[in-house]
This record gives C-alpha cells, structure tokens and sequence, in this order.
C-alpha cells in the first residue's frame, strides 16, 4: 500500500522515510502499533495528524484507532515539545517531597505553564504521575536525563546547564 502523506520539506520526507523503512522491517505489522507510535514520536518529537494518518496507512488500520491510542497514553503527545522537555513527577513520593515547589519554580523561571513551550522553543514542562524512581523523590526528567532529591530543586542551574548547551 503506498502511503504518500509525507508533504513538506525534504527534511519532512527523510523524517517519513526513516519512520516507513522502520514500519516496514517489522516481523509483522498485527500489534505492533504502540511501538509505531514510540517510534514516530522519537523521531518527530510529537504525533502530528499527519504522522498519525501516514502511520494507519502503513499499518493498515483507522486513523481513529490511532487517534484513539495517541490520546489514552499520557506519554504520547500532538503538541510539539521544546528541545529540552522537562517532566516533573507528581506522584505521591515525590509530592509530599515538595515536587509542587519545584514545578512552580519551574514555569516561573521559564514563564510556561504545564504543556506548553518556551518561545524560543528550547523547553516545554510537563507534570507525570509517577516515573517509578520514588527514592530520588522529588524527581525531575529534561529528556531522559534523571535529577533526583536535592539536585531536582535546582531549577535554575538545570535550566542554566541546558541553555548552555543551545
């Protein structure tokens, strides 16, 4: 089935290519769509309509059960995400260790609420139920990058290390 949905830029395209050669070397396309999705969001950074129409084309599915899958899972996201995406966990441990302070720090410092992105496109914060590290409470996640306990209250040093990096 040729699934042409990949408009845009060549970078778009080589963006499509990389996730159509990674759907096509699946032993078998039954069951596979959650691993779909991870993928196209590591290589998009997000869930686009587009990404998720070229995804039921290639697998063969409605693009509702998609959609569907794309908005019960908390991880998956259609908004674009800022270079650096930080995750405050506010499951219980790290609540009651003040990961509400932290996260408040945190859009002051940057002026973003929760789901959204800097102008300048290098941070977006999000709010987690629970990231299983509950002995390093209160915990703090920019990408995959894990500050835990005193280092999570950090805000502006974590901010400042990434700017550094651009």
């Amino acid at each position: 089935m040729a699934c042409n949905n990949c408009k845009g830029n060549a970078t778009q395209k080589e963006l499509f290519d990389k996730l159509g050669a990674f759907i096509d070397a699946l032993p078998t396309k039954e069951g596979a769509l959650i691993t779909v999705l991870h993928k196209a969001q590591g290589i998009f950074g997000y869930l686009p309509r587009e990404v998720q129409e070229y995804i039921a084309c290639k697998l063969e599915i409605s693009l509702a059960k998609v959609f569907g899958v794309v908005t019960f899972y908390t991880y998956f996201t259609m908004t674009p995400k800022g270079k650096y995406p930080i995750s405050v966990c506010m499951g219980t441990a790290c609540y009651v260790r003040g990961s509400e302070a932290v996260l408040e720090d945190f859009k002051r410092e940057l002026g973003i609420g929760v789901g959204e992105t800097s102008a300048d496109g290098m941070f977006s914060i999000d709010a987690l139920r629970c990231v299983g590290a509950c002995g390093l409470a209160p915990v703090v996640l920019v990408g995959e990058k894990v500050y835990g306990k005193d280092a999570a209250k950090k805000v502006k040093e974590i901010i400042a290390e990434y700017k550094k990096l651009g």
